[in-house]
């Protein structure tokens, strides 16, 4: 394939000389100045400008260009000078309008100029460094108008005192305001910036200096901050309406700052209306004005979350420490969680669910929580009343709902241990009695914990639900051998078998058994040991119940459900009409508090008094004597008589609980230490404390004088030993 020789062409000037008219760059230049004069007089109408573009075409090209654009600048300049005389002798609010109706003339004008000289714009003009025509008309109009000495300050003054009226609520001309403020920017951003802008937002800050100071003497925290957000509005609108849209990030830092910035402190703290009358009314719709408008200043939602924390802390502490709010535990903690749902709908609602603010409410409930040692029995406690009768009838929805509420404030107790100490006496409580509502709601609330604490905090709550289905498994096979024995007038026994390490371990108290529950209780033991070999079993008469058959006066007759100790106690008149005190207390050998609750509820509870007390009085006195009461009568055939218990822990039981969990921690202390120990090999005394106290404090927070003793112990059982040198360190010995 062959390729084509590329043929070079050029282009030759004319082999004879042409020759130009000495005058024709005069002529053609008036006819062309003639034609600018006409456009701005608006007789366009009848000019050709095929014509007058070839006459500019042609001075270019016979280089007459500087002469072109020399006039064109002469001339626009002469016609801007006449058009400034015209708008400076606009009086009052004509002032605008001609100036605007002049820019429109100008800009008009300005295109046909273009237009008829776009050659010497294409050529000369970029040759030469020269200002391109569009851009010259602009800079003629910067220079001749709105930096007229007689304009400029007319100007200013005339759009900020519109400004000025429309802030005080007036109407005014927002097309004509558009289009002044865009002939600004058309004209450079500096011009808009430095002729408008500059003074616009000085005039603002002082108009706002002063208003926020008039509206925060005569308003409300509430009403103010309506206020200051209807302002930042309204520039924000005005910005959209007429204003370059780079001023709005300006203006609405000047509102900021005058309305929000400089009065943050007076309007959080305002006696009667401030934040904390906003947090304790539920506010929400001021508090979330608060929220958006601090949110935009430097420092704005930190005082807001300060003041809620220091509010918080202070109710809090209030709740926790109160003596009166302090006798019924399940109050207190329903307390409790109102004040977290109170907390919790303010910030979800108001602080757009902001983390910050999350983080500062679970930091004051963590703080004053702890501030009261008996919060881990309450809780249990609240848990213990809730799980026995509190949701009955209530959705299996609704019982999980309290149960995640119950699980948050668990995880602010440092001391997790000690609530895992009373929550499983109450659980036992519970499932020895049959008083739970669900099994489902137990262990619902057991696999949570798990979660939270793993599986150690847990294994033996879950062993005491182990050793309900084996006790009924039991109880089922000592019934299948007794089957054919003949004894039929026996008690009927149920009998619950509790791992002596799952369950909270009880003191065994002394009870003499009636004979007729002797017999049937050895029947089973002897059962028991001969199907289970190397087990010992020990009576614990204080948990257990007893149901009664009882006849009284008129031949009434109804079932007694009691616990074991008032069945041993009623079980005694069936020989005596008439018991002392003491009489009672030798014959049952119960523990007097024990004693003394039972014939409180035998006797002196109201539609449940079964024994007559002499003489009448609420309290059990040692030489009262009790009788059957005959006249005793109820309408339903199975009466339940409930013990006279105190539901807190009385001052001795609490030392004894504290003293348990302080023992049982010892272990765990030292389990702690070894394990750092044996992987840190040497360590100082400081460093020790502070990493037992890291592995611990998810199940409580280990005291630093404990972890001392029992570092001393372990030295002294040679599981580690003191540096010789250093007597800080520690070594830990293999």
């Amino acid at each position: 394939m062959s390729t084509q020789k590329k043929r070079n062409f050029k282009i030759e000037a004319f082999k004879h000389r042409v020759e130009v008219d000495p005058k024709y760059a005069e002529k053609t230049w008036k006819i062309l100045e003639h034609a600018i004069h006409e456009i701005y007089n608006h007789n366009a109408s009848g000019l050709s400008f095929e014509e007058l573009y070839r006459n500019a075409y042609n001075m270019v090209l016979h280089k007459y260009g500087e002469k072109l654009y020399s006039g064109l600048v002469t001339t626009m300049t002469w016609h801007l000078k006449e058009m400034s005389k015209s708008i400076e002798a606009a009086q009052g609010g004509f002032f605008l309008e001609e100036l605007n109706r002049k820019w429109g003339d100008h800009n008009k004008a300005l295109q046909m100029i273009r237009d008829i000289l776009m050659y010497m714009d294409r050529t000369f003009v970029p040759s030469s460094h020269k200002t391109p025509v569009h851009e010259l008309g602009l800079n003629l109009w910067r220079d001749n108008i709105i930096h007229s000495s007689k304009i400029q300050t007319r100007l200013v003054s005339t759009l900020l005192d519109l400004i000025q009226k429309e802030r005080t609520g007036e109407v005014i001309n927002r097309g004509l305001m558009r289009n002044v403020t865009k002939m600004l920017m058309d004209l450079g951003s500096s011009v808009y910036e430095n002729d408008f802008e500059k003074p616009f937002l000085e005039v603002s800050a002082s108009f706002y200096s002063c208003e926020s100071q008039q509206f925060i003497e005569c308003c409300d925290c509430g009403e103010y901050l309506m206020k200051a957000e209807r302002r930042l509005n309204e520039e924000m609108e005005r910005v959209n309406q007429y204003l370059d849209a780079k001023t709005e990030p300006k203006i609405t830092f000047v509102v900021e700052k005058e309305m929000i910035a400089n009065h943050m402190q007076r309007l959080v703290h305002m006696e009667n209306s401030g934040l904390v009358n906003m947090l304790v009314d539920d506010k929400y719709d001021d508090l979330s004005r608060m929220y958006n408008l601090f949110r935009r200043v430097p420092e704005g939602l930190s005082t807001i979350r300060e003041v809620m924390t220091c509010h918080l802390r202070e109710t809090g502490k209030q709740l926790v420490t109160d003596p009166d709010r302090l006798r019924d535990p399940v109050d207190f903690v329903q307390r409790l969680l109102n004040e977290k749902d109170k907390h919790d709908t303010i910030i979800t609602t108001a602080f757009t669910n902001d983390k910050t603010f999350q983080n500062a409410l679970n930091s004051s409930f963590e703080y004053f929580i702890n501030l009261n040692n008996r919060s881990p029995e309450f809780i249990s406690l609240y848990v213990d009343d809730k799980l026995r009768r509190g949701l009955k009838g209530v959705s299996e929805e609704d019982v999980e709902n309290v149960l995640d509420k119950v699980m948050m404030l668990f995880r602010y107790l440092q001391e997790k241990d000690v609530f895992e100490k009373y929550y499983k006496q109450h659980l036992a409580k519970r499932l020895l009695s049959g008083k739970t509502i669900s099994d489902d709601a137990e262990r619902s609330l057991i696999v949570k914990l798990k979660t939270e604490c793993g599986y150690q905090f847990t294994s033996k709550l879950e062993g005491m639900f182990t050793d309900m289905k084996t006790s009924q498994d039991t109880m089922q096979g000592f019934y299948a051998s007794q089957s054919a024995s003949d004894a039929t007038d026996v008690p009927t026994l149920a009998v619950q078998i509790l791992t002596t390490g799952s369950w909270p371990t009880q003191p065994i108290a002394p009870c003499n058994l009636p004979s007729e529950i002797l017999g049937v209780c050895e029947t089973f033991r002897a059962y028991y040991l001969g199907t289970h070999t190397g087990r010992r079993l020990t009576w614990q008469t204080n948990m257990g119940t007893a149901d009664l058959k009882a006849t009284f006066g008129k031949n009434q007759k109804h079932e007694l459900n009691v616990s074991t100790y008032q069945m041993c106690i009623l079980m005694l008149f069936n020989s005596s009409d008439r018991l002392t005190y003491k009489e009672i207390e030798l014959a049952t050998e119960i523990p007097a508090p024990d004693l003394k609750r039972c014939l409180q509820s035998l006797a002196c509870v109201k539609g449940k008094n079964v024994l007559w007390k002499d003489p009448m009085s609420k309290d059990i006195a040692h030489d009262d004597a009790f009788s059957v009461n005959d006249n005793f009568s109820s309408k339903f055939f199975k009466v339940k008589i409930g013990t006279v218990v105190a539901q807190k822990e009385t001052e001795p039981e609490k030392q004894e609980t504290r003293q348990r969990v302080e023992e049982d921690r010892k272990p765990q202390i030292e389990a702690a230490i070894v394990r750092i120990m044996k992987s840190r090999r040497v360590l100082d005394h400081n460093n020790i404390v502070a990493e037992v106290t890291k592995q611990l404090q998810s199940r409580f927070l280990p005291n630093p004088v404990v972890i001392k003793k029992r570092i001393e112990s372990l030295i002294e059982r040679e599981f580690l030993e003191r540096d010789k040198a250093d007597r800080k360190l520690y070594r830990y010995l293999a």
